[in-house]
């Protein structure tokens, strides 16, 4: 079997956060969605439970963060600068929030944080091959 993950996220308003999400090129995997949830999915192994706050309290008694808080800053791999780019861009589009902290470019890697409509922070990075490559 292989290894993935769901990274459940409670979401205030699941159609907006869902059009989101596809704005930055997820796609909705309809087995995993209703009413109360959205698996959108990034890779094969990577997708994301967006869930509505009732569903979200089904899993958890544990409170919902504040607005504005972070407990983790999720990142995930581009294949380009420009891909970095249009990820930031979108988000700014659909609802949520472009470069929340400085972008950073190192020449071999660069990457640009945003906010998704809920807060939820997100990396959009790219790293040059040929630099990862001489890390191994």
């Amino acid at each position: 079997m292989t290894r993935s993950i769901f990274v459940n996220l409670p979401v205030a308003d699941l159609p907006r956060s869902r059009a989101f999400y596809e704005a930055l090129g997820f796609t909705n995997n309809p087995q995993f969605s209703d009413g109360t949830a959205a698996c959108m999915v990034w890779s094969e192994s990577i997708s994301v439970m967006l869930l509505t706050h009732a569903k979200w309290r089904s899993f958890t008694t544990r409170p919902l963060p504040a607005a504005g808080s972070s407990e983790v800053m999720l990142a995930v791999n581009c294949d380009s600068k420009y891909s970095v780019d249009r990820m930031n861009d979108a988000a700014a589009r659909w609802g949520g929030t472009a470069d929340i902290n400085p972008k950073q470019d190192l020449g071999f890697m660069y990457n640009r944080n945003l906010a998704d409509p809920d807060g939820h922070v997100w990396e959009a990075l790219w790293m040059d091959p040929a630099a990862m490559s001489s890390l191994q």
